[in-house]
């Protein structure tokens, strides 16, 4: 089975620690959000879905840093993920956010289907 390599946005459109690039995905069958963000330098993106309770984390559109600039934070409850691994820092989580693989290359984001996670067909 060949895997699916699909272009998300321009490497420009991410600025570190800034706004989040969302896109939708198909996720165990079901239609959710994603988004990407640049911490550290590099590229990551993840299901828009709290793991405390399943609902969407931004407090703005496309904004899921704290003031800090260290932590994802989704709005309603608090929980603190880490942006480089998607893991829990603190507040009411239940495990990490739900990884989507992305690579870069030549000043283009892509992200990368898996069999549970794929592009929303139109």
């Amino acid at each position: 089975m060949t895997e699916e390599v699909i272009a998300l946005c321009n490497s420009a459109d991410l600025q570190e620690g800034a706004l989040a690039v969302p896109f939708d995905v198909v996720y165990g069958g079901q239609t959710c959000r994603a988004f990407a963000i640049r911490f550290g330098g590099q590229v990551h993106a993840y299901l828009n879905r709290c793991t405390h309770v399943a609902m969407e984390m931004d407090y703005q559109p496309d904004r899921f840093f704290d003031d800090s600039g260290r932590w994802l934070l989704c709005a309603t409850h608090g929980a603190a993920y880490a942006p480089d691994t998607g893991e829990c820092g603190g507040g009411p989580c239940n495990g990490g956010l739900v990884k989507v693989a992305l690579t870069e290359a030549d000043g283009v984001v892509y992200w990368h289907a898996t069999h549970l996670l794929k592009p929303l067909a139109f």
